[in-house]
């Protein structure tokens, strides 16, 4: 009698435990798997921004990822670059998230000097500070890139946020000879440049030094970085379309590659576009943007 009793108890005190349990388990939120676009917003500076932003299938939210920062050119958006670029296809393929902030009014501002007085490269890292909080990064995996004015901002973030970039990329971009003359990176930077010879927008020989907002020659840029990173080697190719200049053996594995696109545009090469004339260009070239921008951002 005193043994039945004991058993009893003892299944009260089991199932009771079970019961604890799984009202337990009923408590803990189930995290919705977040995948394919949308769009997101943080306050910065005061100011409400946006961004657009892309989540491949493959990601899992207890392992980290890669993250590709792609901004756009004046009067484009993170959507529009975003159609351009194509790097929601990239992204989904390779397996990295892609996010296209959008400027303040279409704009970037590489200083204050505005009247929103936004700093630009400041809310880089706000963003990236927030997205680490709403996405698992791999933060030894974080890349920058842009078209036209949103090159040159990525070019400026290789001179004040080296630290926080595993690479960089500009397309149709350059370096303001202001920020040449104070660029101090805190590490080696790993920079691939993508420019078209007869750019009339972006100038491949550069603008005159004294002018507002003048932009370094891409040569001149090329050569920036490479004394910057020490590099040792290089290779040079040259054919009818695109002049390559390598650049390794650099400090701590940083590489320097410029493309120049012979008689190229103002155009994202590879990239989505309805101008019948750009998409034959682009055939008689054979390259993708897109394409040799992550395979640049994989060696690094």
């Amino acid at each position: 009698m005193v043994l039945k009793k004991l058993f009893v108890c003892l299944l009260s005190i089991s199932l009771m435990t079970a019961c604890e349990s799984i009202k337990a388990m009923e408590t803990i939120p189930q995290q919705k798997l977040i995948y394919g676009d949308s769009s997101g917003e943080l306050t910065d500076q005061g100011i409400s921004r946006s961004y657009y932003i892309y989540t491949p299938k493959s990601y899992n939210p207890r392992r980290p990822m890669p993250l590709v920062l792609v901004f756009h050119g004046d009067g484009g958006s993170g959507k529009s670059i975003s159609e351009v670029s194509e790097f929601n296809k990239k992204a989904e393929k390779q397996g990295f998230i892609a996010v296209y902030p959008d400027g303040i009014d279409h704009k970037w501002h590489l200083s204050k000097n505005n009247t929103n007085n936004i700093d630009d490269i400041a809310f880089v890292n706000n963003l990236i500070n927030h997205l680490q909080q709403i996405r698992n990064i791999d933060t030894a995996k974080i890349y920058a890139t842009g078209f036209s004015k949103g090159g040159i901002l990525t070019q400026a973030l290789a001179c004040t946020m080296s630290d926080k970039f595993a690479a960089f990329a500009s397309v149709a971009g350059s370096l303001p000879y202001i920020f040449e003359q104070q660029c101090q990176p805190k590490s080696p930077v790993s920079m691939l440049m993508i420019n078209g010879t007869n750019d009339h927008a972006v100038l491949y020989q550069g603008d005159k030094p004294n002018q507002k907002g003048a932009l370094a020659a891409i040569p001149e840029v090329t050569d920036f970085w490479r004394y910057q990173n020490n590099c040792r080697d290089n290779k040079n190719y040259q054919n009818n379309s695109i002049n390559t200049y390598s650049y390794s053996n650099c400090s701590e594995g940083s590489e320097v590659v410029q493309l120049a696109i012979v008689n190229g545009g103002h155009i994202w090469y590879g990239g989505a576009s309805n101008d019948e004339s750009i998409n034959k260009f682009n055939q008689k070239i054979g390259l993708n943007s897109t394409e040799e921008i992550w395979s640049f951002f994989k060696r690094h």
